[in-house]
């Protein structure tokens, strides 16, 4: 991705994606963690996003840190999610905030970044229980994205 992201760290299964978001409010830990799930057959890994509660240790998804740096932890997320999927090519990815403004940003994410995106991935959005291709501006309630096969002979 060439948008302004932040450096992370991952484990040696790069499932967890550690940094710091840098801005008014001082350095505030964040992590993107992904989730093996299964549904009726079908595996996929649940994105979860937030703060690094500083006590626990724990991810608080439901934290808002308003540190004036949201497109460029979009951008951080987004790359969490190629490198992901690069890993791991034949599992989607699904994405929904813990709340509906933390969908929102999901989908200003993936709108922002949409022409790095569309190459790498295709996306779908849930709109009225059914899964559609994404499409810019229209209201989600949840991502799915797979990484899209690489064609050998090019």
């Amino acid at each position: 991705m060439n948008s302004d992201k932040y450096r992370y760290v991952t484990n040696e299964i790069p499932l967890d994606f550690q940094f710091e978001s840098d801005g008014p409010k001082g350095k505030i830990k964040k992590l993107v963690s992904y989730t093996l799930q299964n549904a009726g057959g079908f595996s996929y890994f649940n994105l979860a996003f937030g703060d690094i509660d500083e006590t626990t240790g724990e991810l608080n998804d439901l934290a808002r840190s308003d540190n004036e740096d949201r497109n460029k932890i979009l951008a951080t997320i987004a790359a969490t999610v190629i490198e992901v999927t690069e890993n791991f090519p034949d599992i989607m990815v699904y994405a929904e905030g813990s709340t509906p403004a933390g969908t929102r940003l999901y989908q200003i994410g993936i709108a922002a970044n949409w022409e790095e995106i569309e190459s790498i991935l295709t996306v779908y959005g849930l709109i009225n229980g059914k899964w559609q291709p994404f499409t810019k501006n229209v209201n989600y309630e949840a991502f799915m994205g797979l990484r899209k096969k690489r064609n050998f002979a090019e």
